[in-house]
């Protein structure tokens, strides 16, 4: 079986809830991950919006997430994540900080995509890294992919 990517909040195309958004407590959604090829020695997690700022004239992806160097043995990350799990580090988000930072589109709906990769290596001290600095260390070691997509539209 393929790596696999799920989570209690919501499922594969529908509503991201308010709560892990900017219109609520903007705390990170619980994830769950099964099926972790063998001979992985590391996970990573990017979370981002390819459909920034708009989605019907999108300009940019927008970077909400980005951790790596996840023990394998690791199996899930909680709801509202406070402490990384042992090993893990954090890069930067597109608000210039470490950690989640939830959905908070300007206009329309938007995609969320929850990208999880097993590697095949640690990953050396990277010093917060964005998210291209992540992909450019991680080309050569992906041994697995998982995806969940949400969605999310601002309640004005």
């Amino acid at each position: 079986m393929p790596l696999q990517l799920a989570s209690t909040a919501f499922t594969q195309g529908s509503d991201i809830p308010s709560k892990y958004t900017c219109d609520g407590k903007d705390i990170s959604p619980p994830l769950a991950w099964y099926d972790v090829p063998a001979g992985t020695k590391s996970l990573a997690l990017i979370v981002d919006d390819p459909d920034a700022p708009d989605p019907a004239a999108p300009k940019m992806t927008y970077v909400h997430w980005v951790l790596y160097n996840i023990p394998p043995g690791t199996i899930s990350l909680p709801e509202a994540m406070r402490e990384l799990p042992p090993g893990a580090q954090e890069g930067l988000n597109d608000w210039q900080r470490a950690g989640y930072g939830g959905p908070c589109p300007p206009i329309g709906r938007h995609r969320y995509f929850h990208k999880l990769y097993a590697l095949d290596t640690v990953l050396p001290n990277l010093h917060t890294p964005t998210k291209a600095a992540l992909e450019a260390a991680m080309q050569g070691h992906i041994v697995g992919h998982a995806e969940l997509m949400g969605t999310y539209k601002k309640h004005r």
